[in-house]
């Protein structure tokens, strides 16, 4: 019997999530449609399957099926860390480029409940807010000094750039405890894990939002997070590696601020011409790799600007680029790291954020007669932090603003390393950002010339002229 084509939605609307999910997973042994399968089922109905096949025998990818749309409002950008940092999810907040924080847009750690660690950390955050509000003008008028009058521009248009421009400096300033907001959309299998995340961490802040998360979640989802609970493997792991202590540190040279490459995969160019040869070709590996060992360099190079050389700039390059990992340990300024963390199809180890890889200063301080505050002002951050250190150590780091530096280890295959770079160090990307991005494509084209050649980036700047022209010091 001949049968039509159908394509249609399941409307979250008219079929709660959970029952979508259902109707899914069904379809593996019902011969009926989904929209059948859907209409036939009830939140009762569904709620036992889930509960039997998704819990109980664990095929919890039936439960990727349902969807959410958490909006997460007046969070620390700390607390955020921990939101963001899973992969399979999308993310939307408050940007520090284009908006403003007002004076008292901070969270107040429920660590400090007593009165002088209360007083320590609410003045330090005030001070910052407070040299933040100062600032913002005059950086734009020193921005608006050196910058070119272009002919035919609006006034509107020049002052939204020079806020923007002053945003990117003034950010600086901003503590992590600094208030965001957070569109989230993921699905029910990621949401249990990412709730059992937040139950298992060591901020207060972050626990309690886990639950409040968890909580609005169930009115649609009242099976699948059933059982999203505190993870004692998370914790007792935590908890182990804290209390160990790592001897000889001081015979190690101290890190400085820059990407470093670690270690790659030395047969990165073949392993993704073998990859992509046998995409194509109904080829053996051990016939692919024989053919490309017999390579000329010329003859790699021609293969590979066939893979990446003839991208247009919206095209998606080809799975077969993943064969092939980089390793970078990075020290950047925690505002780049918020733009680097949602890179999340990289691995990204974060360590503690404290006050041990000093502090980026940004070269438009000096020019707006800044440039002492500042320096006085990160000073007493740091005062603070030993201080609020003898009460949490965790919490402490709610007091360090995004000038101090963040210690990452990240690995990355090609192909995500294509795209980030391609973004990170386009012109509108943030200073800070495009300094690291083209640091890691030198030291990727230094060992891979021929790969590393169709990297798509910037090529008006180098990481060098970023550093001399936006920083004082990094």
């Amino acid at each position: 019997m001949t049968r039509s084509r159908e394509v249609y939605l399941l409307d979250p609307q008219v079929y709660p999530q959970e029952t979508i999910a259902v109707a899914f997973a069904k379809t593996s042994r019902s011969p009926e449609s989904f929209k059948k399968n859907a209409d036939e089922l009830t939140g009762e109905s569904s709620a036992e399957f889930n509960e039997k096949w998704v819990v109980g025998y664990g095929h919890s990818s039936v439960a990727e099926h349902a969807v959410l749309h958490i909006a997460v409002e007046n969070i620390s950008r700390l607390a955020v860390e921990c939101l963001e940092s899973n992969r399979l999810a999308s993310y939307t907040e408050k940007s520090t480029r284009y908006q403003k924080w007002n004076s008292d847009d901070f969270h107040i750690p429920d660590e400090f409940n007593d009165d002088q660690s209360r007083k320590i950390f609410q003045d330090t955050c005030k001070e910052l807010f407070s040299l933040y509000d100062r600032a913002l003008p005059l950086v734009i008028d020193s921005l608006d000094e050196e910058t070119p009058i272009v002919s035919g521009e609006s006034p509107a248009r020049r002052k939204r750039i020079l806020l923007t421009a002053a945003g990117d400096v003034c950010r600086f300033l901003l503590p992590v405890s600094a208030f965001a907001n957070v569109g989230m959309t993921i699905n029910a299998r990621a949401l249990e894990h990412a709730i059992t995340k937040m139950l298992s961490h060591p901020l207060q802040e972050v626990r309690a939002l886990g639950n409040e998360i968890k909580e609005i979640s169930r009115v649609s989802l009242p099976t699948l997070l059933k059982y999203a609970n505190e993870q004692a493997s998370l914790t007792d792991t935590s908890g182990f590696f804290e209390s160990l202590r790592i001897n000889n540190l001081h015979y190690v040279d101290p890190l400085t601020p820059g990407a470093y490459l670690r270690s790659y995969d030395q047969d990165a160019e073949e392993l993704i011409l073998i990859a992509a040869i046998m995409r194509y070709q109904n080829v053996s590996y051990a016939q692919s790799r024989n053919f490309v060992n017999n390579l000329t360099v010329d003859q790699k190079k021609d293969l590979l600007s066939h893979l990446t050389g003839n991208l247009k700039d919206h095209d998606i390059p080809i799975r077969e680029l993943e064969y092939g990992n980089f390793l970078f340990e990075v020290v950047l300024d925690e505002g780049a790291y918020l733009e680097l963390k949602r890179h999340r199809m990289m691995a990204q180890t974060p360590s503690p954020f404290t006050p041990s890889f000093g502090y980026a200063i940004p070269r438009q301080f000096q020019k707006a007669g800044l440039l002492d505050e500042y320096i006085s002002i990160m000073q007493m951050v740091q005062k603070s932090y030993e201080e609020l250190s003898a009460y949490s150590q965790h919490a402490a780091a709610y007091i360090l603003p995004n000038a101090f530096n963040r210690h990452v280890l990240l690995q990355s295959n090609f192909r995500s390393l294509f795209h980030f770079l391609s973004l990170r160090t386009a012109p509108n990307a943030h200073f800070s950002m495009r300094r690291i991005a083209h640091q890691m494509a030198d030291q990727v084209k230094n060992v891979f010339p021929g790969l590393g050649n169709f990297l798509r980036i910037n090529q008006t700047e180098n990481a060098n002229e970023i550093e001399e022209k936006f920083f004082q010091k990094v």
